[in-house]
């Protein structure tokens, strides 16, 4: 019988416990950024399930992208609108 994979929040939890000496280097308000980092990475777990990637980092990196991408739009959005309530 071969060796079961272990499921992806499993593994993924697994990982960011790797990085925990990272974690604790930094000062605390990177600290503060690197666990939200760590907590998109964790809320896009379904997807990162799905991507069957070999490597765990790659749907790790592409759901903290996709989460600031997020971010980035809700910003643009919020700035065009209070652009266009100055100019009226």
């Amino acid at each position: 019988m071969g060796k079961t994979v272990e499921s992806y929040r499993i593994a993924l939890e697994d990982e960011i416990r790797r990085w925990k000496g990272f974690e604790k280097a930094l000062r605390a308000e990177d600290r503060e950024a690197f666990k939200a980092l760590m907590d998109a990475c964790r809320s896009y777990a379904s997807a990162g399930s799905n991507a069957t990637q070999p490597i765990l980092f790659e749907p790790m990196v592409i759901s903290i992208l996709l989460a600031q991408q997020k971010k980035i739009n809700q910003l643009e959005k919020a700035l065009y609108a209070a652009q266009r309530a100055s100019t009226n």
